[in-house]
């Protein structure tokens, strides 16, 4: 089975940036809200991973493999996808933080604080977990982390969009053609 043109980098960094400019457009819609530190609509870039992981590695198996691929193939394209989406997105992330957002981190810290307070903890554990939490919180670290969170997530994402995506081709027809040629 030969491949066309696209080659599987060429698509990946395709779909990547594609998929990596829709978390950003979601980040800034989630801080334009006010809404960067709400978990449930958070979950939604999952969504996004999971759809972006499909559709991308759906065409290029019909457009770039004659229609056919394999588990480890689909496997293979959707993490080259979430890299790419991953690199653009920490970029942002960085820019984010430490251009746009000066004081995400101490937002991040109140709202900490804020959910810990729900938990009805006293002050001493709220107080260490703060400590232990400030130490964390610098942004080349914190970028670093969610890269690797998203390529974390991606990777399993793209486990489960792999199995929808695979097709297999006829092992016999496959074979026939080769003694053809």
């Amino acid at each position: 089975m030969e491949e066309k043109s696209n080659s599987i980098w060429k698509s990946g960094l395709t779909y990547g940036v594609m998929l990596g400019l829709i978390l950003i457009i979601y980040s800034v819609l989630l801080y334009v809200m006010d809404q960067s530190f709400n978990k449930g609509l958070g979950y939604v870039s999952f969504a996004f991973i999971a759809a972006i992981l499909f559709y991308g590695t759906k065409t290029y198996r019909d457009n770039s493999l004659n229609g056919f691929i394999s588990y480890g193939q689909s496997l293979g394209f959707g993490v080259i996808i979430i890299l790419f989406a991953g690199i653009l997105h920490s970029i942002y992330f960085m820019i984010h933080i430490n251009i746009i957002d000066t004081e995400y981190i101490s937002k991040l810290l109140a709202f900490t604080e804020e959910e810990l307070l729900k938990k009805s903890m006293t002050d001493d554990q709220i107080e260490m977990a703060l400590s232990m939490q400030k130490k964390m919180l610098k942004p080349a670290l914190m970028t670093l982390f969610g890269f690797l969170g998203t390529a974390f997530w991606g990777f399993i994402i793209a486990l489960i969009t792999s199995i929808f995506v695979k097709k297999q081709g006829d092992p016999y027809q496959e074979a026939m053609q080769d003694l053809e040629e």
